[in-house]
């Protein structure tokens, strides 16, 4: 009969825990403290010295104990020693120096002692942790300077964060349009710490002719806010300066070589004409058909000087040409 009785109450001490056991999200930030509430209504007013009171890891290690009253420290797991304290008031344990490991389910149980029955569960609270680290502020490296097609080589890096962000990418502004350019995340998880490294980089171009602004933008999980790194600014190229005006000096050369080349070129005409005119044979004959007057002094000069050159003919010829000259006639 005892044994019925006690299955029976087992049964709706059972039920009475899972009706009472709703779970709550609790947030904690790595290397902070995390609030564990136990979110008990004492509405019979019962003394803290009537109750035991204790969290426990899904894992089955005690984070805390209170027993009658007073902290109980034999049942506590090593790696929660020294890093809990209690509310009593509301009965809010919080957990100092939170761990990524930290994070999972937690429970409390609250169980009022009497003489006559023992403890007697009669609250139960389901905890869900979860630990955020924040991101360090995206920060911007430049890996080469500007081609000559306008690209450009970037990465971007943030550390000791947790969890995974969501995606990084790159913003780059200029004065009329932004435009977004997605990259593979690498990831590195620390082993000791299992916080998250992540970086991108990218080439992509950049506009020569306007200033432009690159942003780094790191995209966490929806409970935390948006990063944005410190902007990577390029400015516009100078517009290239026009072709110089030609040099008076360089114009006056080109002038002097230009009439050179003209006095040369006619230098040159003339002295061709020159060597084409009639030699003294043809002279000869113009004097000779002029002179022709006196048939008989001609014949005599001929029959006279015979192996004459035709230079020595032409100076008879000239001469004998004034029939009133008397030196011609003599000789």
């Amino acid at each position: 009969m005892q044994s019925t009785m006690g299955l029976s109450t087992t049964v709706l001490v059972m039920a009475f825990l899972l009706s009472d056991a709703a779970s709550m999200k609790r947030q904690a930030y790595f290397n902070k403290t995390g609030d564990l509430p136990c979110e008990f209504t004492n509405s019979e007013n019962i003394s803290l010295t009537d109750l035991v009171v204790f969290w426990q890891h899904e894992k089955k290690m005690v984070l805390y104990e209170l027993f009658k009253g007073q902290e109980n420290p034999q049942n506590i797991n090593a790696i929660y020693k020294n890093r809990t304290s209690l509310d009593q008031d509301n009965l809010t344990l919080r957990l100092h120096n939170v761990q990524i490991k930290d994070k999972g389910l937690y429970q409390c149980f609250i169980h009022h002692l009497k003489e006559s029955q023992g403890m007697i569960p009669i609250h139960q609270k389901d905890i869900d942790l979860s630990v955020l680290a924040n991101f360090s502020q995206p920060e911007i490296m430049l890996i080469s300077n500007r081609t000559e097609n306008s690209n450009i080589n970037m990465t971007c890096s943030s550390v000791q964060g947790y969890p995974k962000p969501k995606k990084m990418y790159f913003l780059l502004k200029t004065i009329n349009s932004t435009y977004k350019y997605d990259a593979d995340m690498k990831i590195i998880q620390d082993d000791d710490t299992s916080l998250y490294n992540v970086s991108i980089s990218l080439s992509f171009l950049v506009f020569p002719e306007t200033n432009t602004s690159i942003f780094c933008v790191l995209q966490p999980e929806s409970t935390q806010l948006e990063l944005l790194s410190q902007p990577y600014n390029i400015d516009a190229k100078p517009p290239q300066p026009p072709l110089p005006a030609p040099d008076n000096v360089f114009l006056t050369a080109l002038l002097v070589l230009l009439i050179g080349c003209a006095i040369v070129v006619l230098f040159t005409t003339l002295t061709k004409r020159k060597k084409k005119k009639p030699g003294p044979s043809h002279e000869c004959e113009v004097i000779r058909a002029e002179g022709e007057e006196s048939e008989q002094a001609n014949e005599r000069v001929e029959n006279r000087t015979p192996e004459r050159s035709n230079e020595a003919q032409c100076v008879v010829n000239v001469s004998k040409t004034d029939p009133g000259d008397k030196s011609a006639a003599h000789f």
